[in-house]
């Protein structure tokens, strides 16, 4: 991209408040503006005490050391004579890590909310836009992109599913799509681990009862569930997440490793020792059952009354991958007549599930807001990817994360 091109983004924020270092911090300092890095290097930025603000190479971006963040600065005018030809931009953010790597030569319209940005604000936002930066809750149909208009040359999501994306019509007008794959697989399956574990030993009923004074003694059986040692564990899709939580389970004593998908994959099933099974078989057998595969037309609704019947009366059954891979009326029944013993979701349809769900009524049913790659750490290295994804793309180069389409 040459220094002279001025493009136009549509940008999606996290949160006003986000960090980018992982310490949470809740501010309220004004935005702040400053002078060129190379006009004068001693002048003090508007709004912010000259002790609390170290200017940083990064053209418009100031790092505020008192409150270990990153904030980028509302508007940053540069001098005709300071720098080939660069136009003047206009950035507004409230320390959104991402908007750091955001060079001179970008406008940015930024939905400063952690909500959901309105659909019509959205598409009125991203008119004439060369790039647009989104979430999993944007959903970029045909539409959207007609909205767009001829300008939107790259889309860069942060996430790793891109079912909320019309990938056919995408491709169609030729535009690039950026992804973040990879920085959100160990915070995933970290997760899983966590929520399988939460649900099989019955985690939340035993909190539950602490606090309404059903504890009263010791009994033999009282909270028992299910353990890991010596089970046998069943992985539909064993991508990169599959991989990670089948290496976190085997310390458990897993003693069997079954997986299904598309095709086998003997190099990567090699570390567990894990076999590659018909997806009957492996409902059959297993005692545990992760679901982290992609949402496809395949495995939409892969989950249904058929899979739950094929399983197992004391099997518990997790899905961290989409909802819409779940049939949830069927996993409801199969819960309440016994066919399994528990399930927990990281992932639902819809979301946020509303609260008076018939899932929520199930003592054997843990169900979590869809917090997978929730942490501090992980979130931010996906910010500043899908930045650098929008970037590469606006520039005509190679993105670090590029979905092929």
């Amino acid at each position: 991209m040459p220094a002279s091109a001025h493009y136009t983004l549509s940008f999606r924020a996290i949160s006003p408040s986000w960090p980018l270092l992982g310490h949470p911090r809740h501010l309220a300092l004004p935005i702040v503006s400053c002078p060129p890095l190379d006009s004068n290097p001693n002048a003090a930025p508007t709004g912010v005490l000259p002790s609390q603000c170290e200017k940083l190479p990064f053209p418009g971006t100031l790092y505020l050391p008192s409150y270990d963040t990153f904030w980028v600065v509302k508007s940053w005018d540069l001098e005709p004579s300071l720098g080939d030809g660069v136009t003047p931009f206009s950035v507004t953010s409230y320390g959104f890590g991402g908007l750091a790597s955001l060079p001179s030569s970008c406008e940015v319209e930024q939905w400063n909310s952690d909500d959901p940005i309105p659909r019509k604000k959205l598409e009125e936002s991203v008119a004439g836009a060369h790039g647009l930066l989104c979430r999993l809750t944007d959903r970029v149909d045909q539409k959207l992109l007609d909205a767009a208009g001829a300008n939107l040359r790259v889309i860069s999501t942060l996430s790793v599913g891109v079912d909320h994306l019309a990938l056919d019509e995408i491709k169609k007008r030729g535009i690039r799509v950026g992804y973040t794959p990879g920085v959100l697989t160990d915070a995933t399956a970290e997760l899983a681990v966590s929520l399988l574990l939460t649900t099989c030993r019955r985690l939340p009923e035993a909190i539950e009862e602490v606090k309404n004074g059903g504890w009263d003694s010791w009994k033999p059986l009282w909270m028992c569930g299910y353990g890991l040692s010596q089970s046998t564990v069943g992985i539909v899709g064993l991508g990169r997440i599959g991989q990670a939580i089948a290496r976190r389970l085997k310390p458990f004593g897993v003693q069997r490793f079954l997986y299904t998908g598309r095709q086998p994959r003997p190099q990567e099933a090699a570390e567990f020792q894990a076999e590659f099974v018909p997806i009957a078989q492996l409902a059959a057998e297993s005692d545990f059952i992760v679901v982290s595969c992609s949402l496809t037309p395949a495995t939409r609704g892969l989950c249904s009354k058929e899979f739950f019947q094929n399983m197992k009366n004391t099997a518990v059954f997790i899905n961290i991958s989409r909802g819409d891979v779940v049939n949830q009326d069927d996993l409801y029944q199969a819960l309440t007549s016994g066919q399994l013993a528990a399930a927990g979701l990281d992932v639902t349809t819809p979301e946020p599930l509303p609260p008076s769900h018939p899932l929520l009524t199930l003592k054997n049913c843990v169900i979590l807001p869809h917090i997978g790659s929730a942490t501090y750490k992980t979130r931010n290295t996906m910010a500043l990817l899908a930045a650098n994804n929008l970037l590469a793309g606006l520039r005509g180069e190679t993105m670090p994360s590029e979905l092929k389409l």
